[in-house]
């Protein structure tokens, strides 16, 4: 066997272990004793989760990505940093350049008077989404980089649970 066709045979096997060691890694918590509409979301950026409450009591998580800065809260347009705070789910979109979104409603009153004492542009629509449309086969890589403008993305799959149990003027509370 030449050296190409070695290093070739060997790369191969290295990405389809990671593939499929992606693929499985992580599978939301669900407990099906719980009800499946949420009352709550808490996102904690360090833990790169976002949960689903209902009663108080988490009933599933997710892993997340975030903006691709993601220490700190939101200052300005172009940061790309998650915000944090306590906001509002308030719109879903089924037809967004990535798979399904719903609406964080940043900035709230507080970031638009500080971003305004600083004269900058606070940003907005800030979304929690899945992969952009075409590439949710990305996902496995995906998870592991910080990638958004300052969203909140997940797997299709996982969007697709999240988008079934929120609905619009849900509190969202994001942790650092």
């Amino acid at each position: 066997m030449s050296y190409q066709s070695r290093a070739f045979t060997t790369l191969a096997f290295c990405v389809t272990w990671f593939l499929s060691t992606a693929c499985t890694a992580e599978t939301p918590t669900v407990t099906a004793a719980k009800p499946t509409i949420a009352d709550a979301v808490l996102v904690v950026k360090s833990e790169r989760r976002l949960y689903l409450l209902a009663d108080g009591e988490v009933f599933a998580d997710f892993p997340a990505t975030f903006g691709a800065d993601p220490v700190g809260h939101k200052q300005r347009e172009g940061d790309e940093r998650t915000p944090e705070g306590h906001y509002m789910l308030d719109w879903k979109n089924a037809h967004s350049a990535f798979y399904r979104s719903i609406h964080v409603d940043y900035p709230n009153k507080q970031d638009r008077a500080a971003a305004a004492a600083r004269g900058e542009d606070p940003g907005g629509l800030i979304m929690i989404h899945g992969q952009r449309n075409g590439y949710g086969w990305l996902s496995p890589l995906a998870r592991f980089f910080n990638w958004t403008d300052g969203c909140i993305a997940l797997n299709d799959h996982d969007m697709d649970e999240v988008w079934l149990s929120v609905r619009e003027n849900t509190p969202i509370e994001i942790r650092p």
